[in-house]
């Protein structure tokens, strides 16, 4: 019981002890008059005294060291801010504030200062503005490439419309210069194929931009004539440019087919000598019957630049009568060439695979190859200038129908086609063989499939001793053949 009195009485007396201490020091404080009320009032004296104290702690703490590899921001190059300080100091720019601050640190210390102040300075130099290169630049010159492709492409469709009019033309100048002859000569002029029953429908039929046709019939001892008139590619930019530096003209080619009794058999060819040379090399009937050169035309008072391939003199001398003579002198620097021939199978036939095992068809044909003057610069006189060329076909039809051949020509004409036929026929003796093997093969090998298709067992032993029957008489026949030929010999 006396212990627990004494533990009460020992908090007493220590706040006894403290209470005139804290007495003295709360009237110590307020010895200037003070009121304790006007003391409490200010609330916030506690925290100014703490931000004074910071603020001296920041000056007296030295700033931090700045690392030399981390060069200072663009943005504190580029922005301005001013600072105000409670005693009314006003700082510059930050970079000016940076510099300040580099300047008072050893320059050996801080390595890259310069290199970075000088960095700042040369954002602030002037831009250079570089010369546009000439070909960014846009100019005409630098679609010189697509103007000259323009150009072009409009000087080729301008030469196209122009070299196609010219064409056109010049056939109709043609045609309306010979209509009347070939209309008194042919029933039918201008028939275009496309209807059943020959219809003459009066025009040229065009083939394309540079080639026309004309086909005539209704004549006697003719089948029929087909006219072709060839012009120069003038629609062709390119074979314009090429005849500058090789010119070349306009030609008229007539192919008249004659019926086989108005023509008796021979071959006869008259023009140029270089168009006799090309022929005689390319067209099957010059080559095989008309074996000879070329020969002069001085004989029949023909100019020397034509000459003659001929099968037999006596056809030359049936074919060039005074009139014939008259018309190849006059106009010799139009005639290509004139073909008389029975023979006519067109130009070589030229076959990889072999020669063909049979002749080629032949029909009595007369062909006729005019050129137009102008050398290229044909112009609508020109065309008319070839209507006596136009008499001279005719004439030349009524020729060969009259013209016959004596007893001998006939027979040395004779002679000639059946060396021909007989020079065919050795040289494709082998192959012409070699086909008849294949057929025998083609034959036993269908009879022995027809065979073993057979069903029935006894009918397909029949058939196969059938067949080694006839095989076995092929044996014999082949075997008295040879017996035959042996007495013979002996």
């Amino acid at each position: 019981m006396m212990r627990c009195v004494h533990l009460l009485l020992l908090p007493t007396l220590l706040l006894l002890l403290v209470l005139p201490i804290s007495r003295g020091r709360y009237n110590d404080d307020f010895d200037d008059g003070e009121d304790i009320a006007d003391f409490d009032d200010n609330d916030f004296a506690e925290f100014e005294d703490m931000n004074e104290d910071l603020a001296a702690e920041t000056e007296t703490v030295p700033l931090p060291r700045v690392s030399p590899s981390s060069p200072p921001e663009e943005d504190e190059d580029e922005d301005e801010a001013t600072v105000e300080l409670e005693d009314g100091q006003d700082f510059e720019d930050s970079e000016t504030q940076d510099q300040d601050m580099y300047s008072k640190y050893d320059q050996e210390e801080f390595e890259g200062i310069g290199d970075m102040e000088k960095t700042g300075h040369s954002l602030k130099d002037p831009l250079i503005i570089h010369t546009v290169p000439a070909h960014l630049q846009n100019s005409w010159e630098s679609y010189y490439m697509e103007i000259l492709m323009v150009t072009g492409l409009l000087a080729y469709i301008m030469n196209y419309i122009i070299g196609k009019n010219k064409n056109s033309r010049l056939a109709q100048t043609w045609f309306n210069s010979h209509r009347e002859l070939l209309e008194s000569n042919f029933a039918l002029v201008g028939d275009d194929g496309t209807s059943k029953d020959a219809v003459s429908t009066g025009k040229l039929n065009q083939e394309n931009e540079h080639i026309y046709n004309l086909w005539c019939s209704g004549r006697v001892c003719c089948e029929g004539m087909l006219i072709q008139l060839k012009f120069l590619k003038r629609q062709d930019l390119l074979n314009v440019l090429a005849r500058m530096m090789r010119p070349v003209c306009d030609q008229v080619q007539i192919k008249v087919t004659l019926n086989d009794e108005d023509m008796d058999t021979f071959v006869f060819s008259v023009g140029t000598k270089k168009a006799m040379a090309r022929l005689q090399k390319e067209m099957q009937d010059l080559s095989e019957f008309c074996s000879d050169k070329p020969k002069s035309g001085a004989k029949y008072g023909l100019p020397d630049s034509l000459a003659i391939l001929t099968e037999m003199g006596e056809v030359t001398d049936g074919v060039m009568d005074s009139k014939m003579v008259h018309f190849i002198t006059n106009h010799a620097d139009k005639i290509e060439s004139i073909h008389f021939s029975d023979q006519f199978s067109g130009p070589k036939v030229m076959q990889e695979e072999g020669q063909p095992l049979k002749l080629p068809e032949t029909k009595k044909t007369l062909l006729f190859t005019f050129n137009v003057p102008g050398m290229g610069n044909t112009s609508p006189k020109d065309m008319d200038s070839l209507l006596p060329l136009m008499n001279m076909v005719i004439y030349s039809i009524d020729k060969v129908k009259k013209l016959r051949l004596n007893r001998e020509g006939k027979q040395k004409a004779d002679r000639n086609r059946a060396r021909v036929e007989e020079n065919f026929l050795k040289q494709t003796h082998a192959q012409r063989q070699e086909a008849a093997q294949t057929r025998r093969e083609e034959k036993k090998r269908a009879e022995k499939e027809r065979i073993m298709n057979e069903e029935d067992p006894e009918r397909q032993r029949r058939l196969e001793e059938a067949a080694q029957r006839r095989e076995q008489k092929k044996i014999e026949k082949k075997q008295m053949k040879m017996k035959q030929i042996k007495v013979k010999a002996m």
